[in-house]
């Protein structure tokens, strides 16, 4: 085997900002054990064919039979070659692409079309607060606007090739306080929103609003968006936003809402691979996350054992995984390596088998095999 397919087989590594605690992610997957019917993660991002092949160690001991990712097109078949039918691919734009009018626009149509004709039955519209950002540097701020024109022409094809879709519209209630401080630049968090209520009205279709509807803070207006929107669907992915927002819930609300929204809530990480992670670099994001195969391990492994750890147990503890959202809001009591409380919420049996299989199961299957 090669290094990374070996990665994460020889105990607890150095204390990193995935491992903070140094715990052996092998030997804590083997105590959550694998769930009954498994897990199926509908958010990731799988790229390199060394990274994939440490992913799929991580799934094998985490108990991940499916594995819905956002890899980009270039790479498709060769990651399909790592993970075989165990992966399924979500349609996304080339966000490398200096040509950005083109590259979501016309560009993007062209790639929806390539990525339906090697399976995909999903497609990402990406729509973050942040967009605005990427799109004035384009020369057209409302570049990446849900409801902007070059995404409603992208919307209609993929529509008419029968696919559903994935979105993120809002980031978490710390970057509002932060990044998007300035309402009259960004908005409120509640005007993220509107444009996604729009669209939902106009493509009556399955829509996954990523990170919990990105308002994982407010159960409240999750439970109005969904009541007023029977196609939207939620992921919970995004391991540090969801422990520490998603744990500070009591325990009786977030069954009583997961309960409500049986069959509408599916599990998702939002894991990144690369085989940038694997090396070594300089002052790259990539190369900030990990460094080795064995950090690359700890990265991808710590995702899930964060998530598992607070559906599944009654851990109270501190995360694994550091936080700088923290740090972000109150540097004089948290520095970047600090993380949240994680909280464990022990969900009934039936809660935790709808979250991991059922939901994603009924919703995406049916495309898949057609």
């Amino acid at each position: 085997m090669t290094k990374s397919e070996t990665a994460g087989t020889t105990g607890p590594t150095v204390r990193t900002p995935a491992n903070r605690l140094g715990l052996d992610y092998v030997a804590e997957a083997a105590r959550l054990g694998v769930p009954a019917g498994g897990i199926i993660d509908v958010h990731t991002h799988i790229n390199g064919t060394d990274a994939a092949r440490i992913y799929r160690r991580v799934a094998d001991l985490y108990g991940i039979r499916r594995t819905y990712s956002m890899t980009a097109l270039e790479q498709v078949e060769a990651v399909r070659g790592v993970l075989g039918d165990r992966i399924r691919f979500i349609a996304v734009p080339n966000y490398m692409g200096r040509d950005r009018r083109y590259h979501h626009g016309r560009g993007f149509i062209e790639r929806i079309r390539k990525f339906h004709a090697l399976g995909a039955r999903i497609v990402k519209f990406w729509a973050a607060p942040r967009g605005l950002d990427y799109g004035r540097e384009s020369g057209d701020a409302d570049l990446l606007r849900l409801d902007a024109p070059l995404r409603l022409a992208a919307m209609e094809v993929a529509a008419d090739l029968g696919m559903i879709f994935m979105t993120h519209v809002a980031d978490p209630d710390t970057w509002f306080a932060a990044k998007y401080s300035d309402s009259g630049i960004y908005g409120t968090k509640a005007q993220q929103y509107e444009p996604l209520e729009a669209m939902l009205q106009r493509f009556d279709r399955p829509w996954i609003a990523a990170h919990m509807g990105g308002w994982p803070e407010d159960l409240e207006f999750l439970t109005g968006l969904l009541n007023r929107h029977d196609n939207l669907y939620l992921d919970c992915s995004a391991a540090k936003w969801m422990v520490r927002e998603l744990g500070r819930h009591r325990r009786d609300e977030l069954v009583s809402f997961l309960r409500t929204f049986r069959g509408r809530i599916l599990f998702g990480s939002d894991i990144l691979t690369s085989d940038e992670h694997l090396t070594p670099g300089e002052d790259g994001e990539m190369e900030a996350k990990a460094g080795s195969p064995e950090e690359a391990f700890d990265l991808y492994a710590s995702r899930y054992w964060a998530l598992r750890t607070m559906l599944e147990t009654d851990y109270h503890g501190p995360s694994p995984i550091a936080d700088p959202d923290l740090a972000m809001i109150d540097p004089e009591r948290y520095g970047e390596m600090d993380a949240p409380t994680l909280d464990g919420k022990s969900l009934p049996q039936d809660v935790l088998d709808s979250v991991y299989h059922q939901a994603a199961t009924d919703l995406l299957d049916r495309l898949y095999d057609t």
